[in-house]
């Protein structure tokens, strides 16, 4: 029986996975900002039959505070995992600061994820073949890290935002992996594909717009999660496995660039 923590586990693709592994047998346990979606969630579990082994925890992610809360009600329920997924992800069409003054898609994107691998660490390296996945946008170059404004004060715009957060999500697992090389856990950046992974996230204009797009041209979530399973339940061996949807992705990118990586997790290490 697996263990899973899956954060954004209430909708789109992280629902997708934990549903997945519920009916694999596994233990699965998801954090979302929704109350109701957490319900519809346990709701579904109940019809497998999978009551017993499935948990939510109410929680938003942009917080600091909320994440350590996070960590330590996993650590109560769970005395290994064997996966950490990380979907949670939403799109801020003004800039928008956290209460603790990040920028909320840098917070999101980033922060959160990079607070719950390194807070995770030691219920991973208890878990049998562990690993971490980051859902993002890893194989792309656009975008980058605005190394003296990381807040975007300056000339803020949603997709700017974006794929500043889609690159600093891919050094998290660069560095996780520079610092973590004799683990056992392997850290999965992964790039799904363009997947209708659902519009609650999102406000007006953008939802209707984005669900129209979805139904269109994205592809469905039971087939995007398909390459994920695959390399949950069988990854390679090295430290870092970085994948666009079914290929794997050149390492020496420059968006996965060791010397960037490491400039960014001391800049955010004291958040540990």
């Amino acid at each position: 029986m697996k263990n899973l923590f899956i954060a954004g586990g209430t909708s789109g693709m992280g629902k997708g996975l934990a549903i997945h592994y519920l009916r694999q047998g596994s233990r699965v346990t998801v954090t979302g900002s929704n109350r109701l979606r957490g319900k519809e969630f346990l709701d579904e579990a109940a019809s497998l039959g999978a009551a017993n082994r499935a948990s939510f925890i109410r929680a938003d992610l942009l917080s600091l505070s909320e994440n350590r809360r996070v960590i330590q009600e996993v650590q109560a329920r769970h005395e290994s995992i064997d996966g950490l997924v990380l979907t949670a992800m939403q799109q801020f069409p003004k800039r928008k600061l956290t209460l603790d003054g990040f920028e909320s898609t840098f917070a999101l994107y980033y922060i959160s994820r990079f607070i719950l691998s390194y807070g995770l660490t030691d219920l991973l390296e208890k878990g049998k073949n562990p690993v971490i996945v980051s859902i993002g946008g890893t194989g792309m170059t656009k975008g980058e890290i605005h190394w003296d404004d990381l807040n975007l004060q300056n000339k803020y715009g949603l997709l700017k935002a974006t794929l500043q957060g889609g690159r600093a999500n891919d050094l998290l697992g660069v560095a996780y992996a520079e610092n973590n090389k004799n683990a056992k856990t392997r850290f999965i950046l992964n790039h799904p594909g363009y997947t209708n992974s659902g519009t609650n996230h999102l406000a007006q204009p953008f939802k209707s717009i984005m669900r129209i797009m979805g139904k269109l041209f994205a592809q469905p979530v039971d087939k995007s999660i398909q390459p994920i399973i695959k390399l949950m339940d069988h990854p390679p061996s090295q430290p870092l496995i970085a994948w666009d949807r079914t290929k794997a992705v050149d390492l020496s990118l420059s968006t996965l660039n060791k010397l960037d990586a490491m400039k960014l997790y001391q800049l955010t290490k004291h958040l540990l």
